[in-house]
């Protein structure tokens, strides 16, 4: 019976073992190696992708405070609102 189980054992490692070093090899052919640079690639152009959105919420957000401590947003003044410079009440005369 021992060695019914010792032979079991060593089968099932045996098998293991062909299927990790299959995988192994399969990744060092050409096809596995241009799958895992594709993968690489993908996962690169997710995360500049992903970085690019980052960038343009942030210049969203700082365009926005920027307008409103500069009033850029505020509504233009009317006619009569306006001051020139050097233009005062005895000027107009």
């Amino acid at each position: 019976m021992r060695r019914l189980f010792w032979l079991a054992m060593g089968v099932t490692i045996g098998a293991l073992v062909v299927r990790k070093l299959g995988r192994a090899a399969e990744k060092m052919t050409p096809a596995g190696i241009g799958a895992s640079i594709a993968d690489g690639l993908r996962d690169l152009a997710d995360a500049i992708g992903d970085f690019g959105a980052d960038v343009r919420d942030a210049m969203a957000e700082r365009e926005q405070e920027l307008r409103a401590g500069t009033g850029l947003d505020s509504p233009l003044p009317t006619g009569d609102q306006v001051r020139l410079p050097g233009r005062g009440a005895h000027s107009a005369e």
